[in-house]
């Protein structure tokens, strides 16, 4: 936490609900990054029509996707591919780290890249979904000012038949 308020454009701020945290460190041990995971957004446009799920749907299954809220390789660390092989690692393990803490798998996870710092490359090349663009509201944005900047939507399917847990009437979340 104190890496990302020191070195993250956004600074660490407590997440919402369930999270998991991770160093990313190299062969001899050292710290080269970290990545911060959390609930999900609420409701997001692009998302809950890609998914193609009902708002009750929605409610009942918005736990199986975890939001990436925070990735941070250090300024000081130079590696070739670094993030995108981070992303695939953590893809690979955080079903099973979300089962031990939480009880549950997830199903998708999501992330938001700033448009006005950042290009996305890292996600493209882990074969992230892109979505679209939010509109720039925020979670705090009640009134539709939408006085933040805009962010790349992107989404990682951790298993094939996502949908089928997300749009289900039925609980499937441990199957």
């Amino acid at each position: 936490n104190e890496y990302v308020e020191r070195y993250h454009y956004l600074g660490y701020k407590q997440p919402f609900g369930a999270r998991q945290e991770y160093f990313i460190i190299s062969g001899n041990g050292e710290k080269l990054g970290c990545i911060l995971l959390a609930a999900s957004a609420w409701a997001l446009e692009a998302r809950d029509k890609w998914i193609g799920w009902n708002e009750e749907e929605r409610i009942k299954h918005l736990n199986l996707i975890v939001n990436n809220t925070r990735f941070l390789i250090f300024p000081w660390v130079k590696v070739k591919n670094l993030a995108s092989h981070a992303l695939s690692l953590v893809s690979k393990r955080v079903r099973q780290d979300w089962l031990l803490r939480y009880g549950y798998e997830p199903v998708l996870l999501e992330t938001f890249v700033d448009i006005e710092k950042y290009l996305g490359t890292c996600y493209k090349a882990a074969n992230w979904i892109y979505l679209g663009n939010t509109t720039g509201r925020g979670r705090m944005d009640t009134q539709n000012k939408k006085t933040l900047s805009q962010k790349q939507i992107y989404m990682y399917p951790l298993v094939k038949d996502f949908r089928k847990y997300l749009c289900s009437k039925g609980s499937m979340n441990n199957e």
